[in-house]
């Protein structure tokens, strides 16, 4: 299928080919008929990207802070793969389409194959063919809506947000700063309302435009004519509701409100202007300033977007969806009139030139839609949800331990850590081919494709696991699928290299093993990396054997998330060390040439700062503090291990040292850190290809993994956790 997407290091847009998304449980396909451009919000995306990289980091101060908390973390180098490989991939355009579904995805009743749907959301209603959208950023059109109107849905909840938080009432007086898209569609809502309007653009085109469509009077912001308009319909009080639906970075917007509104009034910001709010002058009136966030309650919530958790109507009147139904209604009505907004309608081919005329100004629009082609042929896209093997009903064949050049590999899941720490160590590694990645979004599969030189990029897993030319499955997704694709691939007789975690809960444990007694393949590898960091091991070496039981610390300041992270959601992806303490389990018990008998585990109240204790057969104890509190500036990682009067010390795997009868202290020259990734993928490789022993017992993995669940219990329980694994 085709969509548009944009390089945001070079700015290039382009119509590209990408993979048809599966239709997951929880959404709907939807084939898309019209999809509207933003011409505020997209056109500064757009325009961001032709910007040089100073231009960019001016642009975005915030993410330019998060780069030097990153460097701080994990040094240059690898911080700089991470930047890079997110500039120089393909991102998607569009967030307001109309289409026709497609498939149903498990769990959906409230439309079938054929049904009209409005649907939103920058991840789900993207200017492409084909979208998987989830169940509540899609509602259904009402009967005799014509789709070039429904594709406003989104934006037109954008503007019903901003209304519902300014709190109008009948009779009042608004002012709306900006009449744009957003500012029409304001117009027209207060207007429904019983709201009089005054606008504010300096286009007169638009003026003349809100007026036709309800404004009682529109002017330049600088024209004597807006103030004069202000003072008759309000008696000289001011207007009660300020709407800013402007950009740019003008402070202009935020004076006029503070000078048109009335004492004590509601000004909103809708859109993304320059807000230095004048202090004398919005507390002498002591205003109210307010956001709208987007399409309303919901947005940013992945529980209400992605996994379909509606809020309570008596506790949320107005979500995403129920603002999305209601302005379609609005509109099926003629209470909003959007048809007057359209300005111009470009064939889906035409989107790169379409855009570029909107950026250098040969296109003078408000709203501008794309028509997609009818039905266009197109193979159906594959459902990623696999129904359930039973036991005994797969007759998959352990893999061939024959050597095997080239390697062939394919991943599943082409995210941030796949694409800048394990993708790059093996696309220009000697004996490796890239053979499939697999991502249950199109366009991630397709900058995987580019990037690394996959040969084929796809959203179906049955068709790699069932391609018998593949060597190996990385699987790189998010934790809560870990341990099922891992144990299919098992099934289909693949070697495996799972990032951590293996498993989320003991029953998920226990399938994994079962395919492997099944299958008879135990030719798995987690990805637990430090014990093949290059110091790591060297500084194990130089400390040597030990005799008696060792002690030993490790302090990982895991530091707070950032807002929106998935890590967050730990209804579905479970606890933050959950997902990665196995990293800290497995590098005590590498150390300490032992798998331990028990866990116990401490939390203070308050944060997710944990106390884990270690016991290993010899009696030596590893202890392990993950600690989110602490100072963002300290090193994340430091280990101290004690035994038979010799001290081995790690510091963030940047410098290592070994006091004994000779003491023995790393290079003082800094170094990038190296936690292992390069060493893990080459061992992982050689074994895929030579048939020998896998890099790690799978009897270690499995107790690590015992172990990391064994935290969770023992927090539970107050009392120590005996490992009944232990060997």
């Amino acid at each position: 299928m085709k969509q548009v997407v944009q390089n945001y290091k070079s700015g290039e847009l382009a119509v590209l080919d990408v993979p048809v998304p599966g239709c997951k449980p929880g959404g709907v396909l939807v084939r898309t008929v019209f999809s509207l451009i933003s011409t505020g919000t997209e056109l500064m995306k757009v325009s961001e990207a032709g910007m040089s990289m100073l231009g960019k980091a001016r642009s975005r101060p915030d993410q330019v802070a998060k780069v030097m908390q990153s460097v701080a973390t994990n040094g240059v180098p690898a911080t700089y793969r991470k930047v890079m490989g997110k500039l120089d991939s393909y991102t998607p355009l569009g967030y307001s389409l109309c289409g026709v579904v497609e498939q149903v995805g498990t769990g959906i009743d409230d439309v079938k194959v054929g049904d009209l749907v409005a649907c939103a959301g920058n991840e789900h209603a993207l200017h492409a063919e084909l979208n998987w959208v989830p169940k509540n950023l899609y509602a259904p059109v009402p009967d005799g809506l014509a789709p070039r109107h429904a594709a406003f849905g989104t934006v037109g909840s954008i503007a019903l947000q901003g209304v519902r938080q300014g709190e109008s009432r009948l009779g009042e007086v608004a002012l709306v700063i900006g009449l744009g898209l957003i500012g029409q569609l304001v117009v027209q809502l207060l207007a429904a309302s019983g709201v009089r309007v005054v606008g504010v653009d300096p286009d007169p085109a638009r003026c003349e435009l809100a007026e036709s469509l309800g404004a009682a009077a529109c002017g330049d912001p600088a024209s004597a004519a807006v103030e004069a308009a202000v003072a008759e319909l309000t008696d000289g009080h001011g207007v009660d509701q300020v709407y800013l639906a402007a950009g740019g970075g003008s402070n202009q917007p935020v004076e006029l409100a503070a000078r048109l509104c009335r004492d004590r009034g509601r000004v909103v910001d809708i859109g993304k202007c320059r807000l230095d709010l004048p202090w004398n002058a919005y507390y002498e009136k002591e205003l109210d300033v307010r956001f709208s966030r987007s399409y309303g309650p919901g947005r940013y919530d992945p529980e209400y977007e992605l996994e379909g958790r509606d809020y309570p109507i008596g506790y949320v009147r107005w979500t995403e969806r129920r603002n999305l139904a209601c302005f379609l209604d609005l509109v099926a009505r003629g209470r909003v009139d959007v048809e007057p907004l359209v300005s111009h309608i470009a064939d889906f081919d035409d989107a790169v030139e379409t855009y570029q005329r909107l950026k250098d100004g040969d296109l003078k629009a408000v709203a501008v839609l794309f028509r997609y082609p009818e039905h266009a042929a197109e193979a159906e896209a594959p459902a990623v949800a696999v129904p359930a093997v039973k036991r005994g009903s797969l007759e998959a064949p352990a893999p061939t331990r024959a050597a095997r050049t080239p390697v062939r590999l394919a991943f599943v899941g082409a995210g941030n850590y796949a694409t800048s720490m394990l993708l790059p160590h093996l696309a220009q590694r000697d004996g490796v081919e890239l053979s499939t990645v697999v991502t249950t979004t199109a366009l991630s599969a397709a900058n995987a494709q580019r990037k690394f030189g996959f040969a084929e990029a796809t959203t179906d897993l049955d068709a790699v696991l069932g391609d018998k030319s593949v060597d190996a499955v990385f699987v790189v997704t998010r934790h809560s699928s870990h341990a099922e694709l891992t144990r299919k691939a098992l099934l289909a007789g693949k070697t495996v290299f799972v990032e951590k975690p293996l498993a989320l809960t003991e029953d998920e444990l226990a399938g994994v093993l079962a395919a492997v007694e099944e299958s008879g393949n135990d030719r798995l590898q987690v990805g637990f990396n430090r014990r093949f960091a290059p110091l790591l091991q060297e500084a194990k070496k130089r400390f040597g054997a030990r005799t008696g039981p060792a002690s030993l610390r490790y302090l990982v300041n895991a530091g707070q998330l950032t807002h929106g992270s998935w890590y967050l959601q730990q209804g579905t992806e479970g606890s933050r060390f959950a997902g990665e303490g196995g990293h800290f389990i497995d590098t005590a018990s590498w150390l300490l040439d032992a798998d331990p008998v028990s866990v116990y585990a401490v939390a203070p109240s308050g944060n997710e700062d944990l106390q884990v204790v270690l016991r290993y057969p010899d009696g030596s104890t590893a202890s392990i503090s993950y600690v989110t509190t602490g100072a963002p500036g300290f090193p994340k990682e430091t280990l101290d291990l004690v035994a038979d009067g010799k001290v081995l010390r790690l510091d963030d795997f940047v410098r290592a040292s070994v006091y004994a009868r000779k003491r023995w202290v790393s290079s003082r020259l800094p170094k990038a850190r190296d936690k292992g990734q390069s060493a893990e993928l080459a061992a992982f490789v050689k074994a895929v290809r030579t048939g020998g022993p896998m890099p790690v017992p799978l009897e270690s993995l499995v107790a690590t993994t015992s172990a990391t669940l064994a935290v969770q219990a023992g927090l539970a329980g107050g009392a120590p956790v005996t490992l009944a694994s232990a060997r």
